[in-house]
């Protein structure tokens, strides 16, 4: 069973920063792949980026490509957020997946509570 617990949500002004963290207990050893997702209220919940565990490559949604950095270390993964726009808010969903390919289109396994950013201005 693998736990997750997102925290560094907020609200902020249109152009500030914010920093997400996610914090992963359990059994992770056979995780391939860490992910961020967002759902706005009214919308389908959309891939922010994910990174893969053994080769390091990520991969971006593109609404935040070139602007949002995902990282991971040991047990925790991270979703850099600069340059903030009103369209960025929604609530904000870590996920990690179990084997097989890591994309954002993927079915991931275990999802956290989630943590709500809000941008305005």
């Amino acid at each position: 069973q693998v736990q997750l617990a997102e925290s560094g949500g907020g609200p902020v002004q249109a152009g500030g920063s914010l920093e997400l963290s996610c914090q992963v207990s359990g059994d992770i050893v056979s995780s391939n792949c860490m992910a961020w997702f967002r759902q706005a209220p009214g919308k389908e919940r959309e891939g922010v980026a994910r990174i893969n565990i053994g080769d390091r490559t990520t991969a971006y949604g593109a609404a935040v490509k070139g602007r949002f950095t995902i990282s991971q270390s040991k047990d925790m993964l991270y979703l850099e957020m600069p340059d903030l726009k009103p369209e960025d808010t929604a609530m904000y969903y870590c996920a990690v997946k179990v084997g097989g390919g890591c994309h954002l289109g993927a079915s991931f396994d275990y999802w956290g509570q989630g943590t709500q950013v809000t941008v305005s201005g």
